[in-house]
């Protein structure tokens, strides 16, 4: 079973149709009975950083999940899920950067207003856009083995205003004016993406399908 994380903060179901469409058998749950035993734990990109950090530590998720990634369960974090991987967010929080997973080091912020040239853009990034492998990154056996089947270059679907800090755990970037980590990886079975696999056709459903091949 496939756990996909309720955080109380939005609508999941796009993303268990998704694993359900390629075959998996995944669950929509908040219990923290469910988490410890899922033999895969999705968490999905739905709300804001701080509203989703605090959700998850009142209902005692964080902790949980954390521990489960550390003892080697596939996790893949989708779009707000990759930000909560971090160590903080600047999303809705105060004067200090709200506290996530602490699995990666680095502060999630809000893209730039302006370009390297100071040319402003649009913010937020939706739509269709390129996700480039870094070079070497699909040596690494988990890597390759969720991305397997995906070409360097191909298109998948994004929306959002915050994205990941540099950092040497990515494995994908994108551009967008600016270029900023959309894949990272964690040990050898935990992922994260900035795009949603849900929403992003045939390949997508291919990244779905080999993630839930991890949790056999």
């Amino acid at each position: 079973m496939i756990a996909v994380v309720d955080y109380h903060k939005g609508n999941l179901k796009s993303v268990e149709r998704g694993l359900t469409g390629v075959g998996a058998d995944a669950r929509i749950t908040d219990d923290k009975n469910d988490i410890l035993s899922a033999h895969a734990i999705v968490l999905p990109g739905v709300g804001a950083f701080t509203d989703a950090a605090e959700s998850m530590r009142a209902l005692e998720q964080m902790e949980l999940v954390y521990r489960r990634i550390l003892d080697g369960v596939p996790f893949l974090g989708i779009c707000l899920g990759l930000h909560l991987m971090f160590e903080g967010g600047t999303e809705h929080a105060g004067e200090k950067p709200t506290p996530g997973l602490g699995l990666l080091n680095g502060i999630v912020d809000a893209l730039p207003k302006t370009d390297a040239q100071g040319i402003s853009y649009k913010i937020p990034h939706v739509g269709w856009n390129t996700v480039d492998y870094v070079p070497g990154a699909l040596d690494d056996t988990g890597a390759r083995a969720l991305f397997e089947g995906i070409a360097d270059g191909e298109f998948f679907y994004f929306t959002h205003s915050f994205a990941a800090p540099q950092t040497d755990a990515a494995i994908a970037t994108t551009t967008h004016s600016v270029t900023f980590p959309c894949a990272v990886q964690v040990g050898p079975r935990a992922f994260g993406v900035q795009f949603h696999p849900e929403k992003s056709s045939d390949a997508g459903m291919r990244l779905l399908a080999n993630f839930a091949k991890l949790a056999d």
